[in-house]
């Protein structure tokens, strides 16, 4: 009973399922803004600048995902065995 009760204890909590949804929605937005950046390297034959913003807009997201995603790992948001 104590071991159990001990294991239990030593458990990373169960992430939420919005933190799983938020993850699986900044991925998504990731790679629609990489696709608007192909559509528009073809669109705009090197006379804009819409390409460089959007891929701009990309390494942003990318870059505050990870961070985003350190922070919920130290506060324990999230487990080592990341979200289930």
């Amino acid at each position: 009973m104590l071991v159990a009760t001990v294991a239990a204890a030593l458990r990373w909590p169960a992430p939420e399922p919005r933190m799983r949804y938020l993850v699986i929605a900044l991925l998504i937005l990731i790679v629609a803004t990489l696709a608007s950046a192909l559509y528009y390297l073809y669109h705009d034959r090197g006379q804009g600048m819409r390409m460089v913003t959007a891929l701009a807009i990309r390494v942003a997201l990318s870059a505050s995902l990870i961070i985003f995603l350190v922070v919920s790992y130290k506060l324990g948001w999230i487990g080592a065995s990341g979200l289930r």
